[in-house]
C-alpha cells in the first residue's frame, strides 16, 4: 500500500483506547474503525493488534468478554476501565507533546 505509514512506537496503543472511547468493539472492530478513520492511511495486522490489546488488558486499561458479533459469531468485545480512560488521557497529552515537537523542528531557524 503506498500510502501507508509505520506505527511510531506507543501510537497503537492510542488508536486503541481512542477507539475504544466510543463504545465496547472486537479486534476486528478495533482494526477496521482505525483503517476506516485514517482513510485507508493506518492499517493494523492482526499480529500487532492481537497482542496490544491482551497486552493493554494486562495493564488493567481494557476489559473483554466474549459476546455474539454483528455476524452472529463469538467475539471478544474489549471496552475501556476507568484506568484505561485515565491512561487515553495521559496518551493524547504526550501525543499532543510529540506533533508540537515536530512541528518546532520541521520550521525554518530564523537567523
Amino acid at each position: 500500500m503506498p500510502n501507508r505509514i509505520e506505527f511510531i512506537q506507543g501510537t497503537l496503543d492510542l488508536l486503541i483506547l481512542q477507539v475504544l472511547r466510543w463504545g465496547p468493539q472486537h479486534g476486528h472492530g478495533i482494526g477496521q474503525a482505525i483503517r476506516i478513520r485514517s482513510q485507508e492511511v493506518l492499517q493494523v495486522e492482526h499480529g500487532s493488534l492481537y497482542p496490544a490489546l491482551h497486552r493493554l488488558e494486562q495493564k488493567g486499561w481494557l476489559a473483554s468478554e466474549w459476546k455474539m458479533s454483528e455476524a452472529n459469531r463469538r467475539a471478544r468485545y474489549y471496552r475501556l476501565t476507568p484506568n484505561g480512560r485515565r491512561q487515553l488521557i495521559e496518551e493524547q497529552s504526550r501525543w499532543k507533546q510529540l506533533v508540537r515537537a515536530v512541528a518546532r523542528t520541521m520550521k525554518p531557524v530564523k537567523e
